[in-house]
């Protein structure tokens, strides 16, 4: 790690950290709060993913929506009017809305196929938003002169790497970049993280091997076609076993390369000094 103990965190000049997690956990919390007081570089995976990556994509999936519609195709293939994706740091949903759920076409669905296509552009997306890690560290010191550097990973970060094996090139990257630091959640968050998902289920990425595993599983279990699914209630039904399938893969994240912090922990810190000492607790418990 490139903090070898707290002392060595607390009096670094320039501290860079990564969070991961899952989504709703507090990520994006301490990121915002620790880029609002003007010393921190808030590095956004999603954001750059949105953008960089995926963004000609977003916008094109939007414009094939409005090419069905007569009056707005006439208008778009005169150049008359302008559509485009306006993802921010706080509202990622035109990611999300290009990802999609499988099923059903009269219910919002994808057919299977074009929604693996999809999952597999943002698997590479996400990986080379991970690698760009190092650039934004440079980026962040040399144009915009900020001292410290804290990147806010997607939940789906698990889903690329193998954390056993220290060959990994994504994990060597960010390990040799960042102090990589796992929000662990309790059963009772994993519980809301469920009740909240239920609520408004959205569109995720997963591996493609447990994707079609949870596919495959979901039409035994309920006897019903590809094309008859329902979206959302696929999606609901894969939330709770996404959890289960990426703990393992967080913890093990965390012990080969970082460190953990607790939820409750990250509920604790309203300040700067405050997230410099969680992690400089963290750093001496791991030892």
């Amino acid at each position: 790690m490139i903090y070898a103990s707290a002392s060595d965190w607390r009096n670094a000049p320039q501290k860079r950290v990564l969070l991961f997690a899952m989504s709703g956990l507090g990520k994006t919390y301490l990121s915002k709060m620790l880029r609002n007081t003007g010393d921190w570089f808030h590095y956004s995976i999603d954001y750059r993913i949105g953008t960089r990556y995926m963004g000609e994509k977003i916008a094109d999936n939007a414009k094939r929506e409005a090419m069905k519609v007569p009056f707005l195709r006439d208008l778009l293939r005169s150049n008359s009017i302008y559509i485009g994706s306006n993802i921010s740091f706080d509202d990622l949903k035109p990611m999300s809305s290009y990802l999609g759920k499988p099923g059903d076409p009269a219910k919002g669905g994808l057919p299977w196929d074009e929604y693996t296509r999809r999952q597999d552009e943002f698997q590479r997306a996400e990986v080379a938003a991970l690698m760009d890690t190092g650039h934004f560290i440079k980026r962040a010191v040399d144009l915009y002169h900020y001292p410290h550097f804290i990147c806010d990973t997607g939940g789906s970060i698990c889903e690329w790497v193998d954390a056993n094996d220290p060959a990994d090139p994504v994990l060597k990257e960010l390990a040799s970049q960042t102090l990589m630091v796992w929000i662990e959640g309790t059963k009772a968050h994993t519980a809301e993280l469920i009740r909240r998902f239920d609520r408004e289920p959205k569109p995720m990425s997963y591996d493609p091997a447990f994707l079609l595993q949870t596919w495959q599983a979901y039409l035994t279990e309920f006897a019903v076609a590809p094309d008859k699914v329902n979206p959302d209630d696929f999606i609901r039904w894969a939330f709770a076993k996404a959890l289960a399938h990426r703990q393992p893969r967080y913890r093990a994240m965390a012990d080969n390369w970082g460190i953990s912090v607790t939820q409750e922990a990250v509920e604790r810190v309203t300040d700067t000094d405050g997230f410099v000492d969680m992690i400089a607790d963290a750093l001496e418990m791991r030892g």
